[in-house]
């Protein structure tokens, strides 16, 4: 009887805390539907929920020399395919219902704490909406002047040889320049004054589907792809940060890192800022200039660059898998139009015009 009863109530425990958990997990499920659902919500997380979620999870992250974030999904990959072998063929024995129940409720906890800790901030305003900026009308005319403006400052920062940047420096540099866009430029300051950058645990996966760095949603982690060349690393970096900084859109990532970079007091990490812009221009021009106006503009390009931008794009082509690189890219295109990105990864491109909005606006940025 003793036995029975203790039987009896370990079950009856457990299915206490089963119900537990599964009706916070829909309250919390629900919470994040509502979130990317209802206006002013996304908005409402990014300002004031998502500094006390980053702050900490980073704080904790940061203490570890590795990306968590990659383990973490690789473990979670392997767990999900080993586990209904093990459930099945172990000494429980159990149904398919019962695996598939459990495999749905992880997959449902996860997709719970990727938009809780850091994926919410897609369903928050726009950068024009957060700064009152109004968005830039491409005319020709206009993008071609500030095409050549950008293309003599590009020239202009560029050195037969720089200086390394050590990653104290670096940091510093970074840092600051985000503490100066904050207060103006709708975007938190860093939640530290030495956030800890990390090298992907996959490198060259990462390599191989063309991927230069990522932010670690689940630990509020970001990280940089070891084959990152030096000319193009403080760029990176810069975009990587904005990410842990609540920037969701890709375009707004490349256009606070530009203006970080573009500001810093050293010359590499200048010229890594313009630098990242090249193609994002370039692109821009082959489709809104004629082609007359379009090869006038890449020809002054300085030599120097346009052979270290040749020699840059062998060496990612060299690592490019484009098997493996067009899977990703039909991919990350869905995830990104799922998330209220509707023109995928073409978004990177658009940087540029919030450039020239902000040069439009006349708005003095520090």
């Amino acid at each position: 009887m003793g036995y029975e009863h203790h039987t009896t109530g370990g079950k009856a425990h457990r299915a206490t805390a089963r119900r537990a958990r599964r009706l916070t997990l829909a309250l919390l499920l629900a919470l994040v539907v509502l979130a990317q659902m209802l206006p002013g919500w996304g908005e409402a997380y990014a300002r004031n929920v998502y500094p006390l979620v980053a702050a900490p999870l980073s704080t904790l992250s940061g203490a570890v020399p590795f990306a968590v974030g990659d383990v973490f999904i690789a473990l979670s990959i392997a767990g999900l395919l080993a586990y209904p072998f093990h459930a099945r063929l172990g000494r429980k024995h159990r149904p398919w219902r019962h695996i598939a129940s459990r495999m749905a409720e992880y997959l449902l906890w996860t997709y719970t704490w990727f938009y809780a800790a850091w994926g919410l901030n897609y369903s928050q305003a726009d950068f024009c909406h957060r700064t009152g900026i109004a968005p830039a009308v491409y005319q020709p005319d206009t993008f071609e002047r500030f095409a050549r403006r950008y293309v003599d400052s590009l020239n202009a920062a560029y050195r037969p040889d720089f200086p390394a940047v050590p990653d104290s420096v670096l940091c510093r540099e970074v840092v600051q320049g985000y503490r100066h866009l904050s207060p103006t430029l709708g975007i938190h300051a860093p939640f530290t004054e030495h956030p800890r950058v990390k090298p992907m645990l996959f490198s060259r996966l990462a390599s191989m589907v063309g991927v230069s760095g990522s932010m670690g949603p689940f630990f509020c982690e970001f990280t940089v792809n070891a084959d990152v060349p030096p000319e193009e690393y403080p760029a990176t970096y810069a975009h990587e940060l904005a990410h842990q900084l609540g920037i969701a859109v890709e375009a707004e990532a490349n256009f606070y890192a530009y203006l970080v970079c573009v500001r810093s007091s050293q010359s590499a990490v200048r010229f890594s800022g313009y630098f990242s812009m090249l193609p994002h221009v370039l692109g821009n021009a082959r489709r809104l200039l004629p082609q007359a106006g379009y090869d006038s503009l890449r020809t002054t390009v300085r030599p120097e660059v346009a052979a270290l931008s040749l020699r840059l794009s062998r060496y990612w082509q060299s690592r490019y898998s484009p098997f493996v690189g067009s899977i990703q890219d039909k991919l990350y295109d869905l995830y990104l139009r799922g998330n209220k990105i509707s023109n995928g990864q073409r978004n990177y491109s658009e940087a540029v015009g919030l450039l020239i909005a902000l040069e439009e606006s006349g708005l003095r940025v520090p």
